[in-house]
């Protein structure tokens, strides 16, 4: 794995993997995305995106843009020094994981949030509790990438507990949309037993 993982395109696959896996595991098919342009005037591909309800102009689905990110050489070099117990190379390698992550979330925001085809943030996701961990250890850094770049950060758990609430929204919304059209059917049919019983009523005064 750790040879594996030293290969830029096999890690960055590794992401998306895992990512389309958490997707695939809580969404339905049709309520995501796969390589999605987040506008239409966009050559730029997010990882994935969830189709949320609404349209943005023109017709077009608005997209919550989530793309996997890797820093694997930053956090590797953070836990060799953690190993052997080297604060300073420790505290070195974290804020070069910081620096990492923090311009991985400023192309995240150039090129993937185009409202109103988009959420207004997007999510990074760090494909491993542990690389999640430390990233939440550098103080502020999570509220300052939503605050300057509106971008959260998001692991596996914190990703999968996302998605759920996602998912429950959309079925909250469905049962509304559903309970919008029974009352319309009731509204509909007791329009016709009105104009049943008008009739029925004009046949009963009829002269025999």
């Amino acid at each position: 794995l750790k040879h594996l993982l030293t290969n830029v395109k096999t890690r960055g696959v590794y992401g998306e993997a895992q990512l389309g896996a958490l997707l695939e595991q809580v969404l339905p098919r049709d309520h995501y995305g796969i390589q999605v342009a987040t506008s239409p005037d966009s050559r730029e591909l997010v990882d994935f995106a969830v189709k949320l309800p609404g349209q943005a102009d023109g017709g077009l689905p608005v997209w919550l843009p989530i793309d996997a990110k890797f820093p694997n050489e930053d956090y590797a070099r953070l836990l060799e020094a953690q190993d052997r117990a080297d604060l300073v190379g420790a505290e070195v390698a974290a804020k070069g994981l910081e620096l990492r992550v923090r311009a991985e979330a400023r192309s995240i925001a150039d090129k993937y949030i185009k409202p109103p085809y988009t959420t207004d943030f997007a999510i990074l996701f760090l494909p491993t509790e542990g690389l999640y961990a430390e990233v939440l250890r550098r103080p502020g850094l999570m509220e300052s990438l939503l605050r300057e770049h509106r971008v959260t950060l998001a692991g596996p758990t914190t990703l999968l507990a996302i998605l759920n609430s996602l998912q429950m929204g959309f079925r909250t919304l469905a049962l509304e949309r559903r309970s919008a059209e029974v009352w319309q059917v009731l509204g509909a049919v007791k329009n016709e037993l009105g104009k049943f019983g008008e009739v029925l009523g004009w046949l009963k005064n009829q002269p025999k």
